[in-house]
């Protein structure tokens, strides 16, 4: 069973990995079904879902509906604007049959100008406290990619309150000291007040390289020596207290859940070494490789 932890200030003991509901965006009922039983067994009990996922929402919703006390729900916006946010977010408790997420998270708030649309009056964060109050989330959120998100954290959490952040986290982006230090800052800032941290790109590899043909199931390709990624996998987990939410390719859960089930903190060399053998490269530059 995979272990858990308070998730923030919350009240939930979230399973440390999360499953990313971004794998079934384009999956059939029956084999999203399939997952669910996996969940259920490694007792996973906290799902994370956004509007713009394709059909994930009404993947999930059965499930909910069998379960209903069973997962910490957790969905996003990428509206901006109040009316924007609350209509995404009425359409998510629709499609996924629930009255109310556990919740609700600005996803991918990093440029300047959206920011202060999302933070100013009638804008996003407007919305959500709103909904809040009113009983539709429980919790607010940011997420984000890139370079320049610990640091953009940080400014979102002295304008408002949040309950978690959401951010890459993976040896080779731990390794550029600009980003290690503006994540452990971040850290120490949400230690303080009780705020959860989730990560993401933990078996990021590279960018897809642009004569690939085959199947991709996430914007990135991912690591799939089963080795490789138990090494990944155990290195975020290693950092107490953060959580690993899991990949968009659904074929790399089992071996994510598999590796967080226990094993040894991997030596630094064998993770360098990995680099090296697997062809690791930044998803991020701080710049044009910012966005997805």
């Amino acid at each position: 069973m995979i272990a858990r932890a308070p998730f923030g200030r919350t009240g939930h003991d979230s399973s440390r990995v999360i499953f990313g509901a971004a794998a079934l965006g384009a999956m059939r009922q029956d084999r999203a079904d399939d997952l669910l039983d996996v969940l259920i067994d490694r007792g996973i009990n906290h799902l994370d879902v956004a509007a713009m996922y394709g059909d994930a929402e009404l993947r999930l919703a059965p499930w909910l509906q069998q379960h209903p006390d069973r997962f910490f729900l957790a969905s996003k916006t990428k509206e901006r604007t109040g009316d924007g946010a609350r209509a995404e977010l009425e359409r998510s408790l629709d499609r996924l049959g629930v009255d109310q997420v556990d919740l609700i998270q600005m996803h991918s708030l990093v440029e300047p100008d959206e920011w202060e649309v999302a933070h100013g009056p009638g804008g996003a964060l407007e919305a959500l406290v709103r909904a809040r109050d009113e009983g539709l989330v429980r919790f607010i959120g940011v997420t984000g990619h890139g370079l320049r998100i610990p640091a953009v954290h940080v400014r979102s959490l002295e304008r408002f309150d949040y309950d978690s952040v959401l951010l890459p986290y993976n040896f080779s982006l731990m390794k550029n000291e600009g980003y290690r230090a503006d994540v452990e800052r971040l850290l120490a800032v949400c230690d303080e007040r009780g705020v959860a941290v989730q990560t993401i790109k933990s078996l990021a590899r590279r960018r897809w390289p642009s004569d690939y043909e085959g199947p991709r199931f996430s914007w990135y390709e991912p690591l799939s020596d089963p080795e490789a990624v138990a090494r990944a996998v155990r290195f975020v987990l290693a950092r107490p207290g953060i959580f690993l939410n899991s990949s968009s390719d659904a074929r790399l859960l089992v071996p994510t859940l598999d590796a967080a089930d226990g094993g040894p903190v991997p030596p630094t060399e064998e993770l360098e070494t990995d680099q090296v053998t697997q062809g690791v490269e930044p998803l991020f530059d701080g710049g044009d490789l910012e966005h997805v």
